[in-house]
């Protein structure tokens, strides 16, 4: 069984990432097997920021459906399909290793496909669909460090051959996207770049406390539901796990494709 050493934070940006050949993000993620991360997984575990929970939640399917979660978007968008496999055991590895770890609750979804937040991703990165994907849930009445922790629970996966994505956008403000030019809002940047010198330097507790340690966390992020994700990878990558950004761009002015590698500490 081949270990994976990253885990990785993806900014999926807008659904038209699925079908938008201008955006460089779907070429990033296109390359994905040939640039990014060339290990085949024997398994993915997607935390989305389009599935919020009370409490942590994995679907447990055997085959995935996917879930069309936005609305009024270009009508070949509900056609594509992604019918990767489900990945019941792994569903069930992480309840195990969430409770073990003093997560009290954990439900199981036996009926949930793979929302936007993992298939549109997915779809550019193994488009071949061959792969088990199981999604876990975020909590959005929860802390970053409620998530840190969840993915510090989760590291024993990667020995596993497991391939754990977050997936939600560095900066997620709907309301305040621009729809007139090309420039980015000084405080969609400056939360960008406070994040990427966070993680460049370790310093995983500022992170973990953005709302207190980052410039404009509330209009960076009104709801932290595309923003805990990237705790969870965090958390999974280890103590003094090394970042790396591997894509930035932007689209519509405020939204920001940043994306992470982590690498785990020798």
């Amino acid at each position: 069984m081949s270990t994976v050493k990253n885990t990785f934070f993806i900014s999926h940006g807008s659904p038209t990432l699925s079908i938008d050949e201008s955006l460089p993000a779907r070429h990033f993620l296109k390359a994905w097997k040939e640039q990014v991360f060339t290990q085949r997984p024997n398994s993915i575990l997607v935390i989305s920021g389009h599935w919020e929970t009370d409490v942590p939640t994995v679907n447990v399917v055997q085959q995935n459906d996917v879930i069309y979660d936005f609305y009024n978007f270009p009508e070949q968008m509900y056609k594509l399909k992604y019918p990767a496999p489900g990945a019941p055991e792994l569903a069930k590895r992480v309840k195990q290793l969430l409770t073990e770890s003093g997560f009290s609750h954990v439900n199981e979804d036996t009926k949930r496909g793979l929302d936007h937040g993992a298939w549109v991703p997915l779809m550019l990165m193994y488009p071949e669909a061959n792969i088990p994907v199981c999604q876990l849930s975020v909590q959005t009445r929860k802390d970053g460090t409620h998530h840190y922790n969840m993915g510090k629970a989760l590291a024993p996966l990667k020995d596993e051959g497991v391939l754990i994505i977050g997936s939600g956008s560095a900066t997620h403000n709907l309301r305040a996207l621009q729809f007139d030019g090309d420039s980015v809002a000084s405080w969609a940047s400056e939360f960008d770049n406070w994040l990427k010198d966070a993680l460049l330097q370790g310093r995983y507790e500022d992170v973990n406390h953005y709302e207190q340690k980052a410039p404009c966390p509330k209009k960076a992020h009104p709801w932290p539901d595309h923003f805990y994700p990237l705790h969870v990878a965090m958390g999974a990558a280890g103590e003094n796990a090394n970042a790396e950004l591997i894509h930035t761009s932007w689209q519509l002015g405020t939204l920001s494709y940043s994306s992470y590698k982590f690498t785990a500490a020798d």
